[in-house]
């Protein structure tokens, strides 16, 4: 019985030294960091460095994400997109039934973009359905949709809010 004594003494002691050690080294560190200059510039330095690097990522995802849009804009335009009003119907919501499960899924937020650019590509009046957009899709998605919009001049939204009766007094009432 004496023997197990030693031991957990042995162990409390180990632990104790352990624990002052890493308290010593934390107060040391912080010591350190509050009164020396040189190790106070390294610090901030290091915090630049990893703050550029992080803002050079982003940019660089920022360019690779604009290709994609692009090239993904070219694709749809060389696919084509229907012409009879009933094939333009079933199109339309084939497409925003895809947009809207990607959507959901948000593993591919520029494939879902697209579908919904396809679906306003067939749309008689791309206003009102970008409008419909604006309160129902997603603001990244709809982000990138803007993106793919304003790549393609063929799409002509005009201004938004910019409808008939928005002139400042309503239709058919004369002032």
């Amino acid at each position: 019985m004496a023997s197990s004594v030693r031991t957990s003494t042995i162990v409390a002691a180990s632990v104790g030294a352990v624990v002052t050690g890493l308290v010593a080294y934390a107060a040391y560190f912080d010591h350190k960091r509050r009164t020396d200059p040189e190790f106070r510039k390294a610090l901030k330095r290091e915090s630049r460095r990893e703050a550029r690097a992080a803002k050079e990522e982003a940019e660089a995802q920022g360019a690779q994400q604009k290709q994609a849009i692009k090239v993904a804009v070219e694709d749809a335009k060389e696919e084509g997109f229907p012409t009879d009003v009933e094939e333009k119907e079933t199109y339309f919501m084939n497409e925003v039934a895809r947009g809207e499960t990607l959507c959901q899924d948000g593993s591919n937020q520029v494939e879902a973009a697209l579908c919904f650019y396809k679906a306003l590509k067939v749309y008689p009046q791309p206003r009102d359905l970008i409008q419909i957009y604006d309160k129902t899709v997603p603001k990244p998605i709809l982000d990138i949709l803007a993106e793919m919009i304003a790549s393609d001049p063929s799409i002509s939204v005009g201004r938004f809010g910019a409808g008939p009766g928005s002139e400042g007094s309503a239709p058919g009432v004369d002032d």
